[in-house]
Protein backbone atom coordinates (compact mmCIF):
# COMPACT_ATOMS: atom_id res chain seq x y z
CA UNK A 1 0.00 0.00 0.00
CA UNK A 2 3.04 2.29 0.97
CA UNK A 3 4.32 2.26 -2.60
CA UNK A 4 0.79 3.21 -3.94
CA UNK A 5 0.31 5.97 -1.98
CA UNK A 6 3.22 7.60 -2.55
CA UNK A 7 3.78 7.41 -5.83
CA UNK A 8 0.26 9.00 -6.41
CA UNK A 9 0.25 10.74 -3.64
CA UNK A 10 3.39 12.26 -5.29
CA UNK A 11 1.81 13.21 -8.36
CA UNK A 12 -1.22 14.47 -7.29
CA UNK A 13 0.72 16.69 -4.83
CA UNK A 14 3.79 17.65 -7.57
CA UNK A 15 0.25 18.77 -9.78
CA UNK A 16 -0.71 20.93 -7.27
CA UNK A 17 2.41 22.74 -6.88
CA UNK A 18 3.38 22.97 -10.12
CA UNK A 19 -0.06 24.48 -11.13
CA UNK A 20 0.37 26.70 -7.91
CA UNK A 21 4.14 27.84 -8.78
CA UNK A 22 3.31 28.39 -12.62
CA UNK A 23 -0.07 30.57 -11.71
CA UNK A 24 1.36 32.68 -8.78
CA UNK A 25 3.47 35.39 -10.76
CA UNK A 26 0.72 35.78 -12.95
CA UNK A 27 -1.79 36.72 -10.46
CA UNK A 28 -1.68 40.56 -10.91
CA UNK A 29 -2.00 39.81 -14.07
CA UNK A 30 -5.05 37.04 -14.50
CA UNK A 31 -6.78 38.53 -10.91
CA UNK A 32 -8.27 36.71 -7.78
CA UNK A 33 -11.30 34.78 -9.28
CA UNK A 34 -9.62 33.41 -12.69
CA UNK A 35 -6.93 32.21 -10.47
CA UNK A 36 -9.67 30.50 -8.15
CA UNK A 37 -11.25 28.43 -10.98
CA UNK A 38 -7.60 27.93 -12.27
CA UNK A 39 -6.81 26.31 -8.96
CA UNK A 40 -10.15 24.49 -7.92
CA UNK A 41 -9.83 22.91 -11.27
CA UNK A 42 -6.27 21.88 -11.13
CA UNK A 43 -7.50 20.68 -7.34
CA UNK A 44 -10.01 18.56 -9.12
CA UNK A 45 -8.12 17.30 -12.27
CA UNK A 46 -5.29 16.31 -9.15
CA UNK A 47 -7.98 14.33 -7.35
CA UNK A 48 -8.04 11.81 -10.24
CA UNK A 49 -5.25 10.43 -8.83
CA UNK A 50 -6.63 9.57 -6.01
CA UNK A 51 -9.48 7.10 -8.31
CA UNK A 52 -6.00 6.30 -10.18
CA UNK A 53 -4.24 4.47 -7.23
CA UNK A 54 -6.93 2.78 -6.32
CA UNK A 55 -7.04 1.23 -9.15
CA UNK A 56 -3.79 0.55 -8.96
CA UNK A 57 -4.15 -0.96 -5.67
CA UNK A 58 -6.99 -3.07 -6.66
CA UNK A 59 -5.56 -4.64 -9.26
CA UNK A 60 -1.26 -4.78 -8.18
CA UNK A 61 -1.82 -5.27 -4.41
CA UNK A 62 -5.20 -6.76 -4.42
CA UNK A 63 -5.49 -8.82 -7.16
CA UNK A 64 -8.35 -7.35 -8.62
CA UNK A 65 -10.85 -7.19 -5.76
CA UNK A 66 -10.02 -4.33 -2.52
CA UNK A 67 -13.08 -3.89 -0.28
CA UNK A 68 -14.81 -0.31 0.05
CA UNK A 69 -12.71 0.26 3.64
CA UNK A 70 -9.79 -0.37 2.11
CA UNK A 71 -9.88 1.29 -1.27
CA UNK A 72 -10.95 4.35 1.01
CA UNK A 73 -7.81 3.92 3.05
CA UNK A 74 -5.71 4.14 0.25
CA UNK A 75 -7.78 7.48 -1.42
CA UNK A 76 -7.31 9.20 1.85
CA UNK A 77 -4.03 8.69 2.70
CA UNK A 78 -2.88 9.33 -1.45
CA UNK A 79 -5.04 12.76 -0.61
CA UNK A 80 -2.80 13.44 2.95
CA UNK A 81 0.31 13.00 0.62
CA UNK A 82 -1.36 15.06 -2.23
CA UNK A 83 -2.28 18.13 0.45
CA UNK A 84 1.22 18.22 2.29
CA UNK A 85 3.13 18.58 -0.99
CA UNK A 86 0.37 21.43 -1.48
CA UNK A 87 0.80 23.54 1.87
CA UNK A 88 4.34 23.21 1.38
CA UNK A 89 4.79 24.76 -1.72
CA UNK A 90 2.46 27.60 -0.55
CA UNK A 91 4.27 27.71 2.48
CA UNK A 92 7.48 28.39 0.82
CA UNK A 93 5.69 30.63 -1.89
CA UNK A 94 3.45 32.48 0.87
CA UNK A 95 6.97 33.28 2.79
CA UNK A 96 9.90 34.07 0.28
CA UNK A 97 7.61 35.17 -3.30
CA UNK A 98 3.81 37.24 -2.48
CA UNK A 99 4.06 37.60 1.62
CA UNK A 100 2.11 40.64 1.20
CA UNK A 101 -0.78 38.42 -0.70
CA UNK A 102 -3.11 38.89 2.70
CA UNK A 103 -3.36 42.42 1.89
CA UNK A 104 -3.66 42.36 -1.92
CA UNK A 105 -6.28 39.53 -1.38
CA UNK A 106 -8.05 42.12 1.11
CA UNK A 107 -8.06 44.78 -1.75
CA UNK A 108 -9.07 43.15 -4.33
CA UNK A 109 -12.26 41.90 -2.19
CA UNK A 110 -13.02 45.18 -0.74
CA UNK A 111 -12.89 46.68 -3.96
CA UNK A 112 -15.24 43.98 -5.32
CA UNK A 113 -17.79 44.96 -2.41
CA UNK A 114 -17.33 48.95 -3.20
CA UNK A 115 -18.68 47.72 -6.69
CA UNK A 116 -21.27 45.88 -5.93
CA UNK A 117 -22.19 48.78 -3.35
CA UNK A 118 -21.87 48.54 -0.05
CA UNK A 119 -21.84 50.98 2.30
CA UNK A 120 -18.87 52.21 4.26
CA UNK A 121 -19.80 50.36 7.24
CA UNK A 122 -20.25 47.28 5.48
CA UNK A 123 -16.55 47.73 3.89
CA UNK A 124 -15.34 48.65 7.40
CA UNK A 125 -17.00 45.52 8.77
CA UNK A 126 -15.04 43.61 5.84
CA UNK A 127 -11.77 45.27 6.44
CA UNK A 128 -12.17 44.25 10.67
CA UNK A 129 -13.26 40.30 9.15
CA UNK A 130 -10.08 40.78 6.46
CA UNK A 131 -7.75 42.06 9.37
CA UNK A 132 -8.41 39.26 12.06
CA UNK A 133 -8.45 36.33 9.14
CA UNK A 134 -4.77 37.79 8.48
CA UNK A 135 -3.75 37.57 12.35
CA UNK A 136 -4.96 33.77 12.22
CA UNK A 137 -2.70 33.19 8.84
CA UNK A 138 0.21 34.51 10.36
CA UNK A 139 0.24 31.63 12.83
CA UNK A 140 2.09 29.00 10.64
CA UNK A 141 0.29 26.31 12.22
CA UNK A 142 -3.17 27.89 11.19
CA UNK A 143 -1.78 28.40 7.88
CA UNK A 144 -0.76 25.40 7.32
CA UNK A 145 -3.96 23.46 8.36
CA UNK A 146 -6.32 26.14 6.34
CA UNK A 147 -4.03 25.34 3.17
CA UNK A 148 -4.06 21.59 3.61
CA UNK A 149 -8.15 21.62 4.17
CA UNK A 150 -8.29 23.71 0.77
CA UNK A 151 -7.60 20.35 -1.78
CA UNK A 152 -8.16 17.87 0.96
CA UNK A 153 -12.01 17.89 1.57
CA UNK A 154 -12.03 17.64 -2.61
CA UNK A 155 -9.86 14.85 -2.50
CA UNK A 156 -11.68 13.58 0.29
CA UNK A 157 -14.95 13.42 -1.62
CA UNK A 158 -12.90 11.80 -4.59
CA UNK A 159 -12.21 8.72 -2.16
CA UNK A 160 -15.45 8.13 -0.99
CA UNK A 161 -16.66 8.18 -4.55
CA UNK A 162 -13.95 6.41 -5.63
CA UNK A 163 -13.98 3.63 -2.68
CA UNK A 164 -17.72 3.36 -3.47
CA UNK A 165 -16.65 2.45 -7.92
CA UNK A 166 -13.49 0.52 -7.06
CA UNK A 167 -14.87 -1.95 -4.35
CA UNK A 168 -15.47 -5.29 -5.60
CA UNK A 169 -16.08 -8.58 -3.70
CA UNK A 170 -14.20 -11.68 -4.26
CA UNK A 171 -15.89 -13.90 -5.91
CA UNK A 172 -16.16 -17.49 -4.95
CA UNK A 173 -15.65 -20.63 -7.19
CA UNK A 174 -19.08 -22.34 -8.30
CA UNK A 175 -17.25 -25.57 -6.25
CA UNK A 176 -17.58 -23.18 -2.48
CA UNK A 177 -20.50 -21.36 -2.89
CA UNK A 178 -22.30 -24.63 -3.94
CA UNK A 179 -24.19 -26.23 -0.17
CA UNK A 180 -22.18 -29.08 0.84
CA UNK A 181 -24.61 -32.37 0.13
CA UNK A 182 -25.11 -34.79 3.52
CA UNK A 183 -24.88 -37.67 1.12
CA UNK A 184 -23.03 -38.57 -1.95
CA UNK A 185 -25.86 -38.47 -5.18
CA UNK A 186 -24.05 -42.26 -5.87
CA UNK A 187 -25.31 -43.44 -2.33
CA UNK A 188 -28.64 -45.21 -1.95
CA UNK A 189 -28.86 -45.03 1.36
CA UNK A 190 -29.19 -48.95 2.39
Amino acid sequence: MKKTVLTFGLIAGAILSAMMVATIPFMDRIGFDSAAVIGYTTIVAASLMVFFGIRSYRENVGGGSVSFGRAFKVGVLISVVASICYSATWQVIYRKVTPDFGEKYMAYSLEKERAKGASPAELEAKRAQFQKYAEWYKNPFLNVAITFMEPFWIQLIMSLVAAGIMRTRRRHSIKDSQPERAFSSGSSGS
